[in-house]
């Protein structure tokens, strides 16, 4: 008698993770527009559940509070009982989906460091070849084309007879690897969310799928964010779910000014600058106070803008700009900065600036600057 399966109908079995799941995703991203508010997050879920039914008479909107709480999500005020806090957790699922929803899955790697053209004493190999010479390495032989080498040079004699020389041996190139520090700019003044747009929420997501990407793929590479309005601080990779923008003019220069600053004290080749911003330059910090004018581009805060723009660039400092707003003397103004500084511009929809930052950071993690 011969062996054999035997099917039936399959009846999917009802889980509550399933409406967990569901659920969970949508609390993440509200999570990440109420800048880590988890009250009004889940206010908005329970509107949402009221017009799509998300939730059942199996699984309801208190089941999946209780489970945010019992897997680490969430966590309670100590402050304010009956209010929540995101945890270490969360910060690190947003992040991790931040990445997963601009970059899309990656493809692992070895050690996660970036290539170079230049090849030498490196520690992962190319595909390039090349004669052997003294101080090679063994492990850098590749034995498969050095006793093609001696074949082909020395014949394959009668018996056990086999020859090989130093003159057939091949090593397989080693690359270079570089060490990159980026600074991440980020403009939090009031236009970010003027006119019914909300562009710091993507510039946020950007910021977060940047840094998982370096945790995860380039861990030896460098990776600061600043944020700008009237004056510019630097902030952690954990504060931003919580980012927001503020009742702030543009002070680039600011900006600027510490990027410099957190850049020069770095001890690696590769350095570089990326900012996102929607707005021109409409103020500067003064011994008396600051000076502001948002009426069009003032010479003095422009001026000031394209003389960092030049330090920059004496420092070998690129700065891609990465501009959410297309009007015509916006353009100009940006065309100067980076014509002044030998940097990149791209005119980007919030939509596809999380595709040109990933690809802008890989390219440049390619050459020495």
């Amino acid at each position: 008698m011969s062996a054999g399966f035997r099917f039936r109908d399959y009846v999917p079995e009802e889980t509550t993770e399933k409406g967990f799941d569901s659920l969970f995703k949508i609390f993440m991203q509200l999570i990440t527009i109420t800048s880590g508010d988890v009250g009004e997050a889940l206010s908005w879920l329970n509107e949402l559940d009221k017009q799509y039914g998300l939730t059942d008479d199996g699984y309801g909107m208190g089941d999946f509070i209780e489970d945010l709480k019992k897997k680490g999500y969430i966590d309670e005020n100590a402050q304010e009982p009956g209010s929540f806090n995101i945890t270490a957790k969360s910060e690190q699922t947003l992040r991790k989906s931040a990445l997963e929803e601009i970059f899309g899955k990656l493809k692992k790697s070895g050690t996660g460091n970036h290539r170079t053209p230049h090849t030498g004493q490196g520690d992962e190999q190319s595909t390039d070849m090349r004669e052997f010479r003294f101080g090679d390495s063994l492990d850098q032989i590749s034995m498969t084309e050095s006793i093609r080498n001696a074949q082909l040079n020395h014949g394959i004699g009668a018996g056990d007879d086999f020859m090989l020389t130093e003159g057939d041996l091949e090593v397989r190139e080693n690359e270079h690897k570089t060490q990159t520090s980026t600074v991440l700019m980020i403009d939090i003044s009031h236009s970010m969310i003027l006119y019914g747009e909300d562009r710091i929420t993507p510039a946020k997501k950007v910021a977060m799928a940047l840094a998982e990407l370096v945790k995860q793929k380039y861990p030896k590479d460098f990776l600061d964010v600043i944020v700008f309005g009237n004056d510019a601080w630097q902030i952690e990779v954990k504060e931003l779910p919580y980012l927001q923008v503020g009742p702030y003019h543009t002070n680039t220069v600011a900006g600027l000014e510490l990027a410099l600053d957190l850049l020069r004290k770095r001890k690696t080749s590769n350095k570089q600058i990326f900012m996102i911003t929607d707005g021109k330059p409409t103020c500067l910090k003064e011994p008396g106070g600051y000076y502001k004018n948002s009426f069009g581009l003032d010479r003095k805060v422009v001026n000031k803008t394209l003389n960092l723009a030049a330090s920059a660039r004496r420092l070998k400092v690129p700065i891609t700009t990465f501009m959410i707003a297309d009007d015509p003397y916006l353009r100009r103004f940006v065309e100067e900065f980076t014509e002044v500084n030998q940097g990149k511009a791209y005119y980007s929809s919030l939509k596809g600036l999380g595709h040109l930052i990933f690809e802008d950071y890989k390219r440049n993690r390619r050459k020495s600057m």
